[in-house]
C-alpha cells in the first residue's frame, strides 16, 4: 500500500526529506505522496519514516493504491536497482 497525506497537512517541511525513495512532494495545497514511489519504507526501515516525524499525523494507508509487503518489497527493488 502505499500512504496517503490528508488535507490536514500543515506543510511543516518535515516528511519530505524523510522519504528514502523521493515519493513525497510539495503539492498545490499540501504535501503529496507519488503511490508509484512510495514503498512505506519496505527496504529501507522497518516503519514509514514520515508517519514517524508527521507532527498532525496526517498520513494514512492509501485504500486506493493497496500492495502486499513482497510488492512493497518488489517495488523498492525495482527502485533501487537502476
Amino acid at each position: 500500500m502505499a500512504l496517503l497525506i490528508t488535507d490536514e497537512c500543515i506543510n511543516c517541511d518535515v516528511c519530505e526529506p524523510e522519504c528514502p525513495n523521493g515519493a513525497i512532494s510539495p503539492g498545490d495545497e499540501i504535501y503529496e505522496i507519488d503511490p508509484n514511489l512510495c514503498t512505506e519504507c519496505v527496504g529501507h526501515y522497518d516503519e514509514p519514516q514520515c508517519i514517524e516525524v508527521c507532527p498532525v499525523d496526517c498520513i494514512l494507508v492509501d485504500p486506493e493504491h493497496e500492495e502486499s509487503r513482497d510488492e512493497l518489497q518488489a517495488k523498492y527493488e525495482k527502485l533501487t536497482s537502476a
